[in-house]
């Protein structure tokens, strides 16, 4: 039985029994283990990424200097985005130099790119009770690192899958709802960018720019990432259209945006949903292959993928490798396990 079929018995079938559909879904839901664990791993590493400049910084979160209390990490925030020039002048300081009356330093007192300059052997980089999982070759700290990565791992699994849904929903209803010509013409397009090998056009545009930027890595992925989409979305909207409700809300005179849009998208969205979870996954694998390959974001911005790249250049600093390829693969396997538990709640055959 197909994702789409199951997904409109399942909401007939709850709807027979007084439940609603999303209840229905919660509830199955919540019967997988895995799910419910991967879900807290991922809210998890969220809130890490959220609050990743309070966790990971080398600057204290609160201060008190000549009897003046400061918040240099919100701060930094203000003059960065010109909200405000209070304490602009500690905004390049060496927070680690300044004199304070008292401070309180995050738990990792170290940013993404500040660099230890006292190391200079192997054994000196490899995790200790300063560095707990130890440093780059540039004396970077990799739980710093890791830390802040989170941040542009989320970023782009969500906003990349987010390009990829707005496309692929839109192109892919309005073929399944017009059918005829519009629809061959939406298909061959989506068999024209399917044919494209999609890992090295992203490498090729991004080499030819002279300066990535992680906004262009997140556009490409989305740009590159929504034909299984649309192919989804027309399989489901060709079914949804001709049920009753459609008929209705077109005899009563409503236009067709209206009559897709909060009609048959709403209606049809459910089971496409299910394939974003696996987008994001696939969008967090290419950006850490990308940067591995040196191809992926400019080399101040600190991801999963740059500190693998490093431990190329460094085969003995084992923890290079271990950390972010762990993070990597925890992440990956939570949103997988994500995945597989919606796909299955959406199973009337599961029901109890």
């Amino acid at each position: 039985m197909s994702t789409f079929t199951t997904a409109q018995t399942a909401a007939n079938a709850a709807a027979t029994e007084g439940e609603s559909y999303g209840a229905f879904v919660r509830r199955q839901f919540r019967k997988s283990s895995f799910g419910m664990i991967s879900v807290w791993i991922v809210a998890t590493i969220a809130v890490v990424a959220i609050f990743a400049d309070v966790i990971a910084n080398d600057k204290p979160i609160v201060c008190s200097i000549k009897n003046e209390t400061r918040f240099p990490v919100f701060v930094e925030y203000g003059v960065t985005l010109g909200i405000t020039t209070w304490g602009a002048e500690f905004a390049t300081a060496d927070w680690k130099t300044l004199q304070y009356d008292w401070a309180v330093w995050p738990p990792v007192p170290f940013a993404p790119n500040s660099t230890d300059k006292n190391l200079v052997t192997l054994k000196d980089r490899a995790p200790s009770s300063k560095h707990f999982l130890g440093t780059d070759g540039l004396g970077r700290d990799v739980l710093a690192g890791i830390i802040h990565g989170s941040r542009y791992a989320l970023s782009i699994g969500f906003i990349a899958m987010s390009i990829a849904l707005t496309i692929g929903i839109i192109l892919g209803a309005i073929a399944g709802f017009f059918g005829g010509v519009v629809d061959i013409v939406i298909s061959r397009l989506i068999e024209i960018v399917i044919t494209f090998p999609r890992f090295f056009l992203i490498i090729t545009i991004v080499a030819l720019v002279e300066q990535g930027s992680l906004w262009l890595i997140m556009g490409l992925i989305g740009l590159t990432g929504w034909t299984s989409i649309a192919r989804f979305m027309r399989g489901e909207v060709l079914r949804v259209r001709n049920l009753d409700y459609i008929a209705a809300a077109t005899a009563l005179g409503y236009s067709t945006p209206r009559v897709i849009f909060r009609h048959v998208i709403p209606n049809a969205i459910a089971p496409v949903l299910i394939y974003a979870a696996f987008g994001i996954v696939s969008a967090i694998l290419f950006e850490s292959a990308l940067s591995f390959l040196g191809f992926g974001v400019p080399p101040t911005v600190v991801t999963w993928g740059s500190v693998l790249q490093a431990a190329r250049s460094s085969t003995a600093s084992w923890w290079l490798a271990i950390f972010p390829g762990l993070m990597i693969f925890i992440t990956v396997s939570a949103f997988n396990l994500i995945g597989d538990a919606l796909r299955d709640a959406t199973d009337p055959r599961l029901r109890s």
